[in-house]
């Protein structure tokens, strides 16, 4: 693992998976979370709730190096809340983490909830879904894509 991968996996883990500091809105209306270290610094900035689109940011020594986008929604309200999706991605992802990795392949069972992750790549150009099923249903989804970016 070379030391973005391993900052990548470190910032996911202290910003939304770990509970981290709001920081100073970016854009109108954007959430953001920021973790810095070192040379290295991360911004993850999206716009809504329920249904949402964001975008994560690897910048370092003040030059961007990689990036992901992502749009995410409940699709059926009548089997999980937002809160509740909420709750199941943190504790999937923070065993992803534990892991060393941030990319799918992954299964995650959370109460009632399955959470599944299926990716094509690695973190230097890949895209991928994540889902939670409720029983046969697909009750929440995300796509997202991403990799290094160079000049």
């Amino acid at each position: 693992m070379d030391a973005l991968e391993d900052f990548i996996i470190r910032a996911k883990a202290a910003s939304y998976v770990g509970g981290g500091a709001a920081a100073a809105s970016s854009r109108p209306a954007s959430h953001d979370l920021a973790f810095a270290d070192g040379d290295y610094r991360y911004l993850d900035s999206y716009f809504g709730g329920t249904d949402f689109s964001g975008q994560e940011v690897v910048w370092r020594a003040g030059e961007p190096v990689w990036a992901m986008g992502y749009h995410g929604r409940v699709l059926r309200d009548d089997l999980i809340t937002a809160a509740e999706a909420g709750v199941t991605i943190k504790a999937a992802l923070s065993a992803l983490y534990q892991q060393r990795r941030f990319l799918g392949g992954f299964r995650f069972r959370h109460g009632r909830h399955d959470y599944i992750d299926i990716v094509d790549g690695d973190y230097r150009a890949f895209f991928g879904f994540e889902e939670i099923r409720v029983g046969d249903a697909r009750a929440y989804g995300l796509h997202y894509s991403g990799g290094l970016i160079r000049a």
